[in-house]
């Protein structure tokens, strides 16, 4: 009899057993059919993402452009030909050919703090776009709580005692999953993963102003030392003929007026030397900011323009590739691509939300079997019916943001072009610049040594000298005034073209995000 009794008792929890494990199987069943057909693709609300199309236009300039620019034989006076088509190098800088200037921009790139910032916004950016993909799959939670109790007991309904001290343990997992069947979720995890592609070119923008940056401050400190070494120079050479004017007066042959004017000319000169060495300073301390450096640490490169070659060869990217190309330009573009996926975000959240749950728990106490298995699944279905237009005015903001960020777009590629516009129109007019300021110089300098003999010689007077001294300053300041523009505008057309930074080695993003930007022109 006792055998047959345990025989029926196991047979009984074997039987509680499996009811339950087929109750669990249906539960996790319908749970998983309802999160594969929500994983498939379907419709979602609002309007899809498309890139804007490129300009239709083939040229920068309302006016052809020479092929070539004129040419002079000084500093940066090299014929520079434009090559229509061609790409820019990753590392565009190489082609001024000073291996100081490749120094001082690894420097910068290893310790620059807005690089820095910029690298780790991309990696929040991505990190938050990972995040809002995780709502695409169910939420799953497990618990576990305790409790220890004592309880009455009755007997025919009176209270006749209390019962021993007791523990009761629950273990149950939860699973809740929100079904995207409008695409809301979805066009949250695209806003999200647009807002990561701005932060990516943000990161692209920062890294070309950095070192288009360092180039030009570069530029402009090889052009002030070249005005300091001129206007050394001239200080020279006015002292010197300070000092013959005052012999010939103690000889008789200059006046007291040609002396005060040569020390005034000497003086004027000496004048101007304090402001170009506190830009000098100026400069230095910006070179030691783009490097990391604090003002008092020394950077140790020192730029002149002979140590500068200027490229003769510029690669002039299409039009239709420019918008692609532009950091900038792809920025906003991304931003265009947030607001597109918002305005579904907003249509999304007026339409009904389906939710299912399901749970699952096992309860085990004195006197309870452990096997015990209580469930329970749930679903639910919320349609706004009256939100005081809050929901459709919300809606009519996120198209309007689009409105907004879609002429920010188209403003930004204007201004893209304009920058390629001035960068071509100022190389061409500093070269004839440098052409006519060389002739000038050479012109200049043949006059002012001609005077100074005529004058030693006595042919002219002395006004005459300081007439030809004077224009002999200007020339040579402009001279090397115009020399630095040439190499500042060459650097601006690399950083208006985008800088190349599709084909640097030195990957500042995944290579999946990563692409050639003539592969994505429309």
């Amino acid at each position: 009899m006792l055998s047959r009794h345990v025989d029926a008792r196991s047979a009984s929890k074997r039987a509680t057993t499996e009811a339950q494990m087929h109750v669990l199987t249906h539960i996790f069943g319908a749970v998983g059919a309802f999160v594969l057909a929500a994983a498939v693709p379907g419709c979602a609300v609002g309007p899809d993402f498309h890139p804007i199309a490129a300009p239709a236009v083939n040229v920068y300039t309302s006016e052809p452009l020479p092929a070539q620019t004129a040419s002079a034989d000084v500093i940066g006076g090299t014929t520079q030909t434009l090559r229509p088509g061609g790409d820019i190098p990753g590392q565009w800088w190489s082609l001024f050919h000073s291996a100081q200037l490749d120094r001082l921009i690894a420097q910068a790139l290893k310790a620059n703090p807005n690089l820095s910032a910029a690298q780790a916004a991309l990696r929040v950016a991505n990190e938050n776009a990972s995040a809002e993909q995780g709502y695409l799959y169910p939420s799953v939670t497990a618990g576990v709580s305790g409790l220890r109790e004592r309880r009455l007991f009755y007997r025919t309904g009176v209270p006749a005692g209390i019962s021993s001290p007791f523990n009761l343990l629950n273990v149950g997992v939860n699973v809740s999953y929100t079904l995207d069947v409008f695409g809301g979720i979805r066009r949250q995890v695209e806003a999200a993963e647009a807002q990561a592609e701005y932060q990516q070119f943000q990161l692209e923008a920062t890294y070309l102003t950095l070192t288009a940056d360092v180039v030009t401050a570069a530029i402009q400190e090889a052009s002030i030392r070249g005005q300091i070494g001129a206007t050394i120079r001239l200080i020279n050479d006015e002292r010197d003929q300070l000092s013959i004017v005052q012999s010939e007066f103690d000889l008789g042959g200059a006046s007291q007026a040609d002396v005060a004017a040569q020390r005034t000319t000497l003086a004027q000169t000496e004048a101007t030397l304090p402001p170009l060495n506190k830009q000098l300073q100026i400069e230095r301390d910006l070179l030691r900011l783009l490097t990391g450096h604090l003002p008092s640490e020394d950077v140790g490169e020192k730029f002149d323009l002979s140590d500068l070659q200027l490229p003769d060869s510029l690669p002039l990217s299409l039009p239709s590739q420019l918008v692609e190309q532009r950091p900038d330009v792809r920025q906003y573009q991304a931003l265009l691509h947030v607001a597109s996926a918002e305005v579904g975000v907003a249509t999304a959240n007026m339409l009904p939300q389906f939710t299912i749950s399901g749970g699952l728990g096992t309860y085990a106490a004195q006197g309870v079997d452990p096997a015990i298995l209580a469930w329970s699944a749930a679903a639910g279905i919320a349609q706004p019916i009256f939100e005081g237009g809050t929901l459709r005015h919300r809606r009519r903001a996120a198209i309007e943001a689009y409105n907004q960020a879609l002429a920010e777009y188209r403003y930004t590629v204007l201004v893209a072009f304009q920058n390629v516009a001035d960068s071509l129109h100022a190389i061409e007019s500093d070269a004839d610049a440098v052409r006519a300021d060389a002739i000038a110089e050479h012109s200049a300098a043949e006059s002012y040594r001609l005077a100074r003999d005529q004058y030693q010689a006595g042919y002219i007077p002395y006004l005459s000298l300081l007439v030809a001294e004077n224009s002999y300053q200007q020339t040579i300041i402009s001279l090397v005034q115009a020399e630095a523009s040439r190499y500042a505008d060459t650097a601006a057309l690399f950083q208006a073209l985008g800088g190349g930074w599709w084909n640097r080695s030195d990957i500042i993003a995944s290579d999946s995000e990563r692409q050639d930007p003539r592969s994505l022109t429309p």
